[in-house]
């Protein structure tokens, strides 16, 4: 395709773990941050779909080849520029956010990638990509999406508050964090308020911000709740956990998943990363964005996190540390334990 670039040959998707995201403006560090929690953590080797603004890909490139080759061996990337199919791309880019819409569009661009995890730049993983990938596993026959909710309790959401338009559920579905069957998706014909025989994913798009353009608030993201509001069947919602954002604990903590298990995906929406209003969520994107490559993670990652947090008790989120660091230290010892094994099982063998 025009303007995409490869690097190494595609590998099967039995052996990829596919990630895209989308990034414009001043999106860059966010995204590179991102992409570095992915690789620290994963197991399976990652091919990344990065969409950004021209000017934006040299300064990928160029970043991305400077992490070392100990890591830069575990992943391959694509770099497109932003393109809308249907309508006019003027719209589409002023929806929400810079080019947050182009989302709608990876099924319709990603023809040869069967499944596909989405993600906002300001996401962080906790743990391996492995873990929520295995989620694919889970669909029934006709799920073809999986997002986790908007809100946990109903009378304090967004969506069952103030939402003028269809939404999915009873508190709506937040597409920060989104897996896709991008295969099902092109082969789906789906429900709509428009026309009573269905319609493809690329029919249904623009058509569905016409009627409802007036109406939404939240950009794409509106546009995917109205989808599957008329279309329940085909999506898988997974536990909070998995989009843990500022809202589960600014006020009181409300996820029960990330109590129990911990975080596993960090979701710092609302710009947290670069404000003192979330001193918390700051604290790991912050420790994230300055660990070393190839330091120790206890030494130079999860103790400086631990003594960050201490300047966090003040706060509702602060006040609940094991919800955020429960599941990155179960993350690296097992990171910890498999480099030890496999370094004893290769001495081992002389």
């Amino acid at each position: 395709k025009p303007g995409e670039q490869k690097h190494s040959k595609e590998p099967s998707s039995l052996q990829c773990m596919h990630l895209a995201v989308v990034a414009c403006g001043d999106r860059l560090e966010e995204t590179l941050i991102m992409l570095k929690s992915a690789v620290l953590f994963s197991n399976r080797r990652l091919c990344f779909h990065i969409f950004a603004e021209d000017s934006l890909k040299p300064e990928f490139e160029k970043k991305l080849k400077e992490w070392p080759s100990s890591y830069t061996k575990k992943f391959e990337y694509n770099i497109y520029p932003i393109t809308f199919s249907v309508g006019n791309a003027q719209e589409w880019k002023k929806l929400f956010k810079p080019c947050a819409a182009q989302r709608l569009f990876l099924p319709v661009i990603l023809k040869d990638v069967d499944s596909l995890l989405y993600v906002d730049t300001d996401v962080l993983f906790l743990r391996p990509i492995d873990d929520i990938w295995h989620v694919l596993k889970e669909f029934n026959s006709t799920q073809l999406a999986a997002m986790a909710p908007e809100h946990e309790i109903p009378k304090i959401g967004w969506y069952s508050r103030f939402a003028r338009h269809p939404y999915y559920g009873t508190t709506g579905v937040n597409s920060g964090v989104m897996l896709m069957n991008l295969t099902r998706i092109r082969n789906t014909r789906f429900k709509n308020s428009m026309i009573p025989s269905g319609l493809s994913w690329e029919e249904m798009l623009y058509p569905l911000y016409q009627k409802y353009k007036n109406y939404i608030t939240w950009g794409d993201q509106d546009l995917l709740n109205i989808i599957f509001y008329f279309n329940p069947e085909c999506l898988y919602v997974f536990p909070c956990q998995w989009n843990y954002r500022p809202d589960h604990c600014m006020y009181g903590s409300n996820c029960r998943g990330a109590e129990e298990e911990g975080v596993s995906i960090l979701h710092g929406n609302r710009g947290v990363y670069h404000d003192d209003k979330q001193p918390t969520f700051k604290a790991l994107y912050e420790v994230i964005r300055d660990f070393p490559f190839e330091d120790n993670l206890f030494q130079s990652l999860y103790y400086p996190l631990q003594s960050k947090f201490l300047d966090t008790v003040h706060t509702l989120c602060g006040r609940i540390p094991q919800v955020f660091l429960k599941q990155i230290e179960k993350t690296m010892k097992k990171v910890y334990e498999n480099r030890v094994i496999v370094y004893l099982g290769a001495n081992h063998r002389y």
